[in-house]
């Protein structure tokens, strides 16, 4: 756990700096325009059910669908007497969502231009917001449910649902032409990092059972 705690940063720096020297460029363009119709970089690939389908999949990595799942988890961790995992894991997505938006105006990278956008784009784009938020917000609050839940396989839906959210969320930014791949990797680093440090205070921060 703890490896993984200083792995995540190190992965998002990592990344950080490739991009910041131009060496993610050919990737990030190839990788961009493989999801674009050929010769056609306004036209998202598959059929038009399909681009909307990736619209409100994107939707769940947005400020405002996050904040009310924030809010009611939080309550509902509350109302049944889990008043510290309600305050780790609120503290978890507001550090997560402030950070992003400290590292997009730190790195300044602009958003793809070689595309046209599939979603309305008010900020800078790296690192992908979207990407960073449902990182911390979905592994936390699975973090969370499996700690209290007995059941092995439960436990593992649980954090299946997790990651496909937060990596459906992440594709839906590339295929929409909001973001370059290398955004949305840097964002899962970051937000996963903050989910990271939240299961490791659960850990140590939970109740000693008396002998």
């Amino acid at each position: 756990m703890w490896i993984a705690v200083v792995g995540a940063p190190w992965f998002f720096l990592a990344i950080a700096d490739e991009v910041g020297e131009g060496e993610t460029d050919l990737v990030d363009r190839s990788l961009l325009l493989a999801l674009r119709t050929p010769g056609l970089p306004g036209d998202p690939i598959g059929p038009r059910w399909f681009e909307e389908a990736m619209r409100d999949i994107t939707a769940l990595g947005g400020f405002t669908l996050l904040t009310i799942t924030t809010i009611v988890a939080v309550l509902l961790l509350v109302f049944h007497d889990r008043r510290r995992e309600a305050l780790i894991f609120g503290a978890t997505v507001v550090l997560a969502q402030a950070s992003s938006e400290l590292l997009k105006a730190l790195y300044d990278r602009p958003r793809p231009s070689l595309v046209t956008h599939g979603s309305i784009v008010y900020s800078q784009s790296f690192p992908s917001g979207h990407s960073t938020l449902s990182a911390a917000t979905f592994f936390t609050l699975a973090a969370v449910v499996a700690s209290v839940e007995t059941k092995k396989r439960t436990k593992v839906l649980i954090f299946g649902l997790a990651i496909l959210f937060v990596v459906t969320v992440g594709v839906s930014r590339v295929y929409l032409g909001v973001h370059w791949p290398t955004d949305v990797l840097a964002g899962w680093a970051l937000g996963a990092s903050w989910a990271l440090v939240a299961w490791v205070v659960l850990g140590l921060t939970r109740p000693r059972r008396p002998i």
